[in-house]
C-alpha cells in the first residue's frame, strides 16, 4: 500500500459534492480536517455542503463549475491553489445518468452524458497536474462504476463513459510514470442508494430504479477518502455486485442473455413516466441531497421478489442452452 496523504488540514476538491458519492465524501474529508473545495454546478446546493462541513470544523469554500467547460474547470484549480496553496487531493466524482435503448435517447443527450462523465474526469486531471507536478506529490480519485467492467442496456452512455474512465486511469498512471508520487487511484461502486436514479434522464416510458443490492453512499464515500489516504489502483464497492462482473468476463453468452431481463425486471419498473432529460443539462432539487430512498423495507421487500424471479430467469436461460447444445 503507497503512501498518499494526510488530510488534516490537506487541500481537497471535489467536483460533484452537491449530491450522492461526492457529497457524502465532503463530508468525511471534513470530519477528517482536509480544507475543502467544492465544485458542482447548483451554487445553492454547494453552500448547503459548505455549511454542512464547516459544522465538522472544516475550512470549505464553493465553486460553481460545470466540468465539461474547460475553463471552468482550470478555473476551479486556480481559486483552490489561490485560496488554500496547494492541491493535495483530486476527487473526480460529477456524473450524470440517461436510461433508455440506444436509438430512443437524444444524441445531444448521450453527448452530454459521455461529456459530464468521461470529459469532466479527463478536464480535472488535466486542471490539476501542473499543481501536482510542482508539489511533486497528490492523488486524483477518479469515480467510475461497476458498468466499468461490465456491459448493461438501456445504459448505454453512462456505462460507455465509466469504461473510459477506468481506460482513462489507466493511461494517466502510465503518464505519470516518472511522478511517483502523484497516484491515480479509481472508486468503482456498484448500485448506491443516491438521487442519481431520480435525477436521470429517461426515455423508457417507466419510472427506473437501481438495480439491487443498493448500498450506502457512505460506503462508496469511506472508499473514495481512503483512496487519498492509502491509494490504490481500484477500490470496488460492493463485493456481491462485483461477482457480476466476474460473471460478465467468465461467462460471457449467460450473462449477455441474463442482463437485459434484469433491468427490464428490476431497474424498469412498470410506472408510467413521460420522457425528460432529468439533470443532463441542469441541476434539479434535492429533496435528500445524499440518498434516494432506495433502501427502504418496502422497496428491498420488492427487489427480492425481482432478484428471486431473476434467478429463475437466469437458470432457465442456462438449462435451455444445455439442452440445445445436448440435442
Amino acid at each position: 500500500m503507497r503512501r498518499g496523504v494526510d488530510l488534516k488540514g490537506a487541500a481537497v476538491v471535489v467536483t460533484g459534492a452537491s449530491s450522492g458519492i461526492g457529497r457524502a465524501a465532503a463530508r468525511r474529508f471534513a470530519r477528517k480536517g482536509a480544507d475543502l473545495v467544492l465544485a458542482a454546478r447548483s451554487a445553492q446546493s454547494l453552500r448547503e455542503v459548505v455549511a454542512e462541513c464547516e459544522a465538522a470544523g472544516a475550512r470549505a469554500i464553493a465553486v460553481p463549475t460545470d466540468v465539461t467547460d474547460v475553463k471552468s474547470v482550470d478555473a476551479l484549480a486556480h481559486r483552490a491553489v489561490r485560496e488554500f496553496g496547494r492541491i493535495d487531493v483530486w476527487v473526480n466524482d460529477a456524473a450524470v445518468m440517461a436510461f433508455g435503448a440506444i436509438g430512443e435517447v437524444p444524441p445531444d443527450v448521450q453527448h452530454q452524458v459521455v461529456a459530464t462523465n468521461l470529459l469532466g474526469t479527463m478536464h480535472g486531471a488535466r486542471a490539476v497536474l501542473p499543481t501536482m507536478r510542482e508539489q511533486r506529490r497528490g492523488v486524483i480519485v477518479n469515480v467510475a462504476s461497476l458498468y466499468a467492467k461490465m456491459t448493461t442496456p438501456y445504459v448505454s452512455a453512462y456505462a460507455t463513459s465509466k469504461f473510459g474512465v477506468l481506460g482513462f486511469s489507466q493511461v494517466l498512471r502510465q503518464e505519470l510514470q516518472a511522478d511517483p508520487d502523484i497516484h491515480v487511484t479509481t472508486v468503482l461502486p456498484g448500485s448506491m442508494d443516491t438521487p442519481i436514479f431520480q435525477h436521470a434522464a429517461n426515455y423508457t416510458g417507466r419510472k427506473v430504479q437501481p438495480v439491487p443490492p443498493v448500498g450506502s453512499p457512505e460506503r462508496a464515500a469511506r472508499a473514495v477518502v481512503r483512496s487519498a489516504e492509502r491509494p490504490r489502483r481500484r477500490r470496488v464497492v460492493g463485493q456481491s455486485q462485483h461477482l457480476a462482473t466476474v460473471g460478465h468476463a467468465m461467462a460471457p453468452r449467460t450473462y449477455t442473455k441474463i442482463v437485459p431481463y434484469a433491468m427490464r425486471l428490476v431497474a424498469i419498473t412498470e410506472e408510467p413516466m413521460p420522457h425528460h432529460d432529468g439533470n443532463v443539462f441542469e441541476p434539479m432539487p434535492d429533496v435528500d441531497a445524499v440518498t434516494g430512498g432506495w433502501r427502504s423495507p418496502v422497496r428491498r421487500a420488492f427487489v427480492g421478489a425481482g432478484v428471486l424471479a431473476l434467478a429463475a430467469t437466469g437458470a432457465a436461460v442456462r438449462r435451455r442452452g444445455r439442452l440445445r447444445y445436448q440435442g
